[in-house]
């Protein structure tokens, strides 16, 4: 696995106007990795995009290496960086306490009894909502959370736009703070295949530090 970021162009005019939505950035990660892009075998890669020190970056978890002259298309010159992510993963040990952030797609299935439909999906948007979307969801991958240990940073809505296909708007909720993982085997698959839904448009990803 390896572990890639590039900070985000926004100064060049281009850039802010063709990565006005998930699917461009979708698009870009997709390219970064020329070799599978053109022999259509594209492996599962997990993406955000973070803010540090007033700069917007494109984080990227993925089997293969991508290609930085690629993965720079809409990034500043120079600032593509890739490292292997498994010795980090292997360091991992439960019981301990880790930093967390995660970004997630926050909804809900309404069931229809009457006819034993799916229905329609709904979007959570209130702060205790999205607090409990991720504490309901912590112990079946691998994770403890305390009540006061961790917080949400931003809910947003995101527009998701395809070809040939309505423009969607996804609600966006990331969060932070600290968790202890008890599971290793299973938190290895949320840090590596992400968590919830709609993770090739940029949710599901989670990135962890030591306390």
């Amino acid at each position: 696995m390896y572990l890639s970021r590039v900070e985000i162009n926004y100064e060049n005019r281009q850039t802010a106007k063709e990565l006005n939505h998930l699917g461009a950035f979708h698009n870009w990660v997709e390219q970064s990795f020329p070799q599978e892009f053109q022999e259509k075998t594209r492996t599962r890669k997990l993406w955000r995009i973070d803010d540090l020190d007033n700069k917007k970056y494109l984080l990227i978890v993925s089997q293969e290496k991508p290609d930085l002259i690629a993965l720079e298309k809409y990034g500043k010159k120079g600032t593509g960086q890739t490292k292997k992510y498994d010795p980090f993963l292997e360091s991992l040990q439960e019981g301990k306490r880790y930093r967390f952030r995660v970004c997630l797609n926050t909804c809900k299935s309404v069931y229809d009894d009457s006819n034993n439909k799916r229905g329609r999906v709904f979007p959570i948007t209130d702060e205790l909502g999205q607090l409990n979307f991720l504490i309901e969801r912590s112990e079946k991958n691998g994770f403890k959370l305390e009540e006061n240990g961790f917080y949400l940073v931003n809910s947003e809505f995101e527009k998701l736009k395809k070809s040939d296909e309505k423009t969607l708007n996804l609600v966006k909720a990331v969060f932070q703070g600290e968790l202890e993982i008890t599971d290793k085997e299973k938190f290895l698959q949320v840090l590596t295949n992400g968590m919830g839904k709609k993770k090739a448009y940029g949710f599901g990803m989670m990135t962890v530090i030591p306390v």
